[in-house]
C-alpha cells in the first residue's frame, strides 16, 4: 500500500518546524513512546454479552475465545485498536483522501488523487448491500476499535502530531479494504504506461499452473535471440515487479500423508506491517491466519477444515475510455478538502451511472469504467465464507462470490486435496487493457467473464498447485484475461524446485520461501558476460568479470548479484532514455540494449560491492520522511530482489511467510517482517525480525492445548 511517497511527505514549514521542536522538548517519556496498551487483567463495563479472552503468546498473537460471535468480533476489533490505532487512522484517510486534514497542504494533491475514485460513494453502496448479520460484524468490530481507543494510552504519532483520531466506524472497515483492492487493479495509469509491444508473458520461462509440472517451459529450447529478446523485454519493463507467492501439494506427494499449502504476499514493507496475525475461536466459527489491518475475521489463512492462499492474478480489471466532447449524463460533483494549517481546497470531478472522470497529465480527461464502482460489493462476505467453509465444495462456492480484482487462490483441505481456482471480476473486454478505448465504444458493453469459464485445478491428492502473478493457462485457453502478467520467473523457479523433489515437508517448503536463485537473470547476465565486448579495464571490466562468475543467486556475499541487478536497472534506465553516441553504438554491435545498459551500469556503480550493502533496505515508518526515524523499524541485509522467490527490495517485500499443514494445524506457522504491534513501546514492535531473516517459520498455535501452552498474557474483557 503505497500510503505516503516520499515526494509528498514534504511538509509546509510550521509542520516541520513544530515536529523538530516537540520531539527535542518533550522526548521518549513525555511522547509516549514507551507507553503501551494493557495486555493482561480484566477490563469491565464493555458491550458484552458474556466475558472474553484475549491470550496473547510470546510474540503478542492474539488469541481470543469468547461465548458469542458478536462479542469474538468485538475483541478483535479491541485487539487491533490496541496495537495498530494509528496504522488504521492513516489507511482510512489515505483512501478517503484526508490525510491533509491531518498532514498539511503538502498532502493536498495527494487527497486530490485519492478522492479521483468515489471510494465514499463506492463504500456506501457495498454497506446497502450487506445482510444485517455482515453489517453486526463491522459494527462490532468498530465499538471494540473505538472501546480500545478509549482505554489506551494515544498512540506516539498522534501525540507527535498533536492529533486524536476520529471514531472508527462500521464502514470504515470497507473503506480501508479498499486501499488493497486499489493497489491490485490494473488502473488507467498502467494502461497508459504500457507500451505497444508490452509483452503477455515470457514463452521461454513460462509455468501456467493448470498445465502441471510437466508443462512448464525449458529454456534451453528458445535460441539464443529469442532468448535475448524476451529477457530484455520483460526486464526493461519500468513497471517495478509486483506479486505474491503461493504453491500447495496434494496428500500423494508429501512425507505425512497431508496436503501441504504454502503463502507469501508481497505488499508494501514498512512497519506496522500490512498484516494483523489473529487466532478466532468462538461457536461455530474458529479461523485463523492474516487479516488487512483494519479488517474483521482473517482474510488468508485457515479454519478447521482448509487452508488458502492468494496471488494477485494481474488480468485486467477495468476499461478505460478517451473522453467525447459532450459527456454521457452524469453530474459534476464538489469535493472540500480539509487542510491543516491551511485554507480548505475545492476540487471537482464527474460522476456517471457506469463511468468516473479521471483527469491524466497530458492527456486530459479519460473515462473509467470499472465494477467495483458500477456494481460495488465488498470482498467481506467472501472471506467471511471462507473463513467459515467446512470444505473444499464450500470453499470453491465462497470464491463464487468474491467480487474484487482477481486473485489465484490455492486450497487444502483436511482430506488431503489441493486445489487451485482464479476468482474475481474481469470485464470480458476484448482489448483486456492493452490500450483506451475511443469516445465511440463507450456505446458497447461486453459483459463480465464467467466463474466458470476461469482457469481453474480440480481438487486432487495428486494435485500440485502454484502461482506467483503469471500466466496461469496454456495455449489452448481460449481467453487472454490480461494485457500483461507479471513476468513468469518466480513461478518458473517454484515449479522446478516443486519438481526437483516427489516428496515434499514443510521444512522443504519453508527452504523454498528464501530462495534467491534467479534463472532468467542469470541468463540476461551470461549474454552479456559472454558478448565480444572491448572491455579490458575499467568500470565495464570489473562488471563483466563479476557476471561472469555469477551462479545466479542475489545473496549477500555476492559481487555478482550486485552486478546483475545494477546492469537489469539500467537496462530500463536506457530503455526509457536511450541517448547511445556513435562510439557506444559501435562498441554495442548486435546487443545495443544491453551495450547502452552496460554503460549506464558502469557509470551508476564503478566499485562493486557485495550486495548485503548494496541491496539492503530499512523498514520505515509512514512518518520517517518528517523526521520521525525513530520509529523505523530494522535494516534488512540485501537479500534477494524481485525477480526471485524471496522477494525483498526497498519498500516492498514478502508481508508474511505461511506454511500450513491441513489436518495438524500446529505444525505449521506464520512469520512477518517485523511484529505483532505498532506502538513502539511494545515488546512486540520489531520481535520478529531475527527469524524473518533466519527463514525461521514461527508457530501460530491453534489446538486449545497449544494455546494454553503458549500463552504469556491474558486480558480479559467483561460486560
Amino acid at each position: 500500500m503505497l500510503l505516503l511517497r516520499r515526494s509528498a511527505l514534504t511538509l509546509a514549514a510550521l509542520l516541520g518546524v513544530l515536529l523538530l521542536a516537540v520531539a527535542l522538548y518533550a522526548g521518549n517519556v513525555l511522547l509516549g513512546m514507551h507507553a503501551r496498551a494493557r495486555y493482561s487483567g480484566e477490563i469491565r463495563g464493555l458491550a458484552l454479552k458474556a466475558p472474553v479472552r484475549i491470550l496473547r503468546d510470546a510474540r503478542g498473537v492474539p488469541h481470543i475465545v469468547a461465548a458469542h460471535q458478536s462479542d469474538l468480533f468485538f475483541a478483535e476489533g479491541y485487539a487491533e485498536g490496541e496495537d495498530r490505532l494509528f496504522q488504521l487512522d492513516l489507511i482510512r484517510r489515505f483512501v478517503l483522501g484526508k490525510l491533509a486534514a491531518l498532514l498539511g497542504p503538502s498532502l493536498v494533491p495527494v487527497d486530490e488523487n485519492s478522492r479521483a475514485i468515489p471510494v465514499a460513494a463506492i463504500v456506501a453502496k457495498q454497506w446497502a448491500a450487506l445482510s444485517p448479520r455482515e453489517k453486526l460484524l463491522l459494527q462490532r468490530f468498530a465499538d471494540g476499535v473505538n472501546a480500545a481507543a478509549a482505554r489506551n494510552p494515544l498512540p506516539v504519532e498522534f501525540r507527535l502530531l498533536l492529533a486524536r483520531p476520529p471514531k472508527w466506524t462500521a464502514q470504515d472497515s470497507l473503506a480501508v479494504g479498499m486501499a488493497t483492492v486499489i493497489e491490485l487493479t490494473d488502473t488507467w495509469n498502467d494502461i497508459a504506461n504500457r507500451g505497444p509491444h508490452a509483452p503477455l508473458s515470457d514463452p521461454c520461462y513460462d509455468a501456467p499452473v493448470t498445465e502441471g509440472l510437466a508443462g512448464i517451459a525449458d529454456p534451453h529450447r528458445c535460441n539464443a535471440l529469442a532468448l535475448r529478446q524476451t529477457l530484455v523485454a520483460e526486464f526493461r519493463d519500468p513497471k517495478a515487479a509486483l506479486g505474491s507467492n503461493e504453491w500447495a501439494a496434494g496428500a500423494a506427494h508429501t512425507r505425512s500423508g497431508r496436503a501441504l499449502l504454502e503463502n507469501d504476499p508481497h505488499l508494501r514493507l514498512g512497519i506496522p506491517g500490512v498484516w494483523y496475525l489473529v487466532d478466532l475461536r468462538a461457536p461455530g466459527y474458529h479461523a485463523a491466519g492474516a487479516t488487512l489491518a483494519g479488517t474483521p475475521g482473517v482474510i488468508l489463512g485457515h479454519n478447521a477444515s482448509i487452508a488458502w492462499g492468494a496471488t494477485n492474478g494481474t488480468t485486467a480489471g477495468l476499461e478505460v475510455f478517451n473522453a467525447p466532447a459532450k459527456l454521457p449524463p452524469g453530474r459534476w460533483v464538489r469535493e472540500r478538502i480539509h487542510v491543516r494549517f491551511g485554507k480548505t481546497v475545492t476540487a471537482r470531478y464527474w460522476r456517471g451511472a457506469r463511468e468516473f472522470g479521471v483527469v491524466m497529465p497530458a492527456r486530459g480527461m479519460v473515462l473509467v469504467r470499472w465494477p467495483a464502482y458500477e456494481n460495488p460489493a465488498s470482498p467481506l462476505p467472501a472471506f467471511d465464507a471462507l473463513d467459515r467453509a467446512g470444505s473444499m465444495a464450500a470453499a470453491l462456492r465462497a470464491l463464487r462470490r468474491y467480487p474484487g480484482p482477481t486473485q489465484n487462490f490455492v486450497i487444502a483441505d483436511t482430506h488431503g486435496n489441493a486445489a487451485y481456482q482464479l476468482a474475481g471480476i474481469i470485464p470480458a473486454d476484448p482489448l483486456w487493457g492493452r490500450r483506451f478505448h475511443s469516445a465511440a465504444a463507450l456505446a458497447k458493453h461486453y459483459g463480465l467473464v464467467r466463474f466458470s469459464e476461469l482457469p481453474h485445478v480440480a481438487p486432487s491428492r495428486n494435485a500440485v498447485v502454484w502461482t506467483a502473478n503469471n500466466k496461469m493457462y496454456g495455449a489452448g485457453y481460449p481467453l487472454r484475461l490480461s494485457a500483461q502478467f507479471a513476468p513468469p520467473y518466480r513461478a518458473y523457479r517454484i515449479a522446478t524446485l516443486l519438481r526437483a523433489r516427489k516428496r515434499y515437508s514443510i521444512a522443504y517448503f519453508v527452504r523454498m520461501e528464501m530462495d534467491v536463485y534467479s534463472p532468467a537473470e542469470r541468463a540476461l547476465a551470461r549474454i552479456a558476460a559472454h558478448h565480444a565486448w572491448p572491455y579490458d579495464t575499467g568500470a565495464e571490466a570489473r562488471l563483466l568479470a563479476a557476471l561472469r562468475g555469477w551462479n545466479g543467486e542475489i545473496a549477500p556475499h555476492s559481487l555478482g548479484a550486485t552486478a546483475a541487478v545494477t546492469l537489469r536497472r539500467a537496462l530500463v534506465q536506457w530503455t526509457q532514455q536511450p541517448f547511445m553516441d556513435d562510439e557506444m553504438s559501435e562498441r554495442a554491435g548486435a546487443t545495443p540494449e544491453l551495450g547502452g545498459a552496460l554503460q549506464l551500469a558502469a557509470r551508476e556503480r564503478p566499485q562493486l560491492v557485495p550486495w548485503s550493502i548494496a541491496g539492503a533496505v530499512t523498514v520505515r515508518h509512514p512518518l520517517a520522511a518528517l523526521g520521525a526515524r525513530f520509529l523505523d523499524g530494522s535494516r534488512f541485509a540485501g537479500d534477494g530482489d524481485g525477480f526471485v522467490i524471496h522477494v525483498q527490495r526497498q519498500g516492498f517485500s514478502q508481508s508474511f511467510r505461511a506454511v500450513w499443514e491441513p489436518g495438524a494445524w500446529d505444525r505449521g506457522g506464520i512469520t512477518i517482517p517485523q511484529g505483532e504491534s505498532g506502538e513502539p513501546g511494545s515488546p512486540w514492535y520489531t520481535n520478529e525480525a531475527g527469524a524473518w531473516i533466519a527463514g525461521r517459520l514461527l508457530p501460530m498455535p491453534w489446538s486449545r492445548a497449544a494455546v494454553h501452552a503458549a500463552t504469556q498474557f491474558t486480558l480479559t474483557l467483561s460486560p
